[in-house]
């Protein structure tokens, strides 16, 4: 596995911070349920303890979960962005839009779809739940 990075990132008007520890290739998932296909979310998955927001943007963010409500989808308050959240398939981890993550710091991605329309099978499928284990590389 690649050595990890520091990648920042946050939201369209800037409230919203934080970094995350991932490697310079990721893997992103394209998902088709109806949160993420509506949003056009593409977002790659990190362990919590590799995510970090700045304490001081928790007062422009507020939460909708809907279904299981296993997901936090996380926003931004003023703006609307989505730029992190935690997904149901990986509630011990930060699904991050790659589409808000600075530019500079991802090198390479492979893109996977997951059937989120049909969530039960696909998780079990998908190897997913592997994406927010922790990496014992620096």
């Amino acid at each position: 596995m690649d050595d990890l990075v520091l990648h920042k990132g946050g939201c369209h008007c800037g409230r919203v911070r934080w970094q995350a520890r991932a490697p310079v290739s990721i893997v992103a998932w394209k998902c088709n349920c109806s949160d993420c296909s509506m949003r056009g979310n593409v977002h790659f998955i990190v362990s919590a303890c590799n995510f970090q927001l700045q304490e001081e943007c928790r007062e422009w963010l507020t939460t909708y979960t809907f279904g299981t409500h296993k997901a936090k989808h996380i926003f931004c308050k003023i703006c609307g962005i989505t730029s992190y959240y935690i997904p149901r398939s990986n509630p011990d981890g930060v699904a991050v839009t790659v589409d808000c993550v600075d530019a500079g710091t991802i090198k390479h991605v492979e893109f996977k779809h997951f059937d989120g329309k049909n969530w039960e099978g696909a998780y079990e499928k998908s190897g997913i739940e592997s994406s927010s284990k922790v990496s014992t590389n620096k």
